[in-house]
């Protein structure tokens, strides 16, 4: 090694962690907001496939609740990504 590089690790700090445990906490509850809109999404299968039941197909809460959680999800997502720590 070149002395330079020795230097330089030598007085190299040590970095902190990119995330903190809040961080961790906000992006385990988006991740269970995502999973419940996709929950939710999902289904819909009916019994006998000659029948299609459009009450259960086009429901409120496949076509409006889910996907709002679903982008309210990936909101919490960027929140908790972009969310400074306390210490720094």
């Amino acid at each position: 090694m070149s002395k330079e590089k020795k230097q330089r690790s030598a007085g190299s700090q040590v970095a902190s962690p990119l995330f903190d445990k809040e961080n961790y906490k906000w992006m385990l509850i988006g991740l269970g907001v995502l999973a419940l809109g996709f929950f939710l999404m999902a289904g819909g299968k009916s019994t006998d496939p000659n029948v299609f039941n459009a009450d259960e197909v086009y429901s409120t809460t496949r076509i409006t609740i889910a996907p709002l959680l679903i982008i309210a999800g990936f909101v919490i997502e960027i929140f908790a990504i972009m969310k400074k720590s306390k210490n720094s």
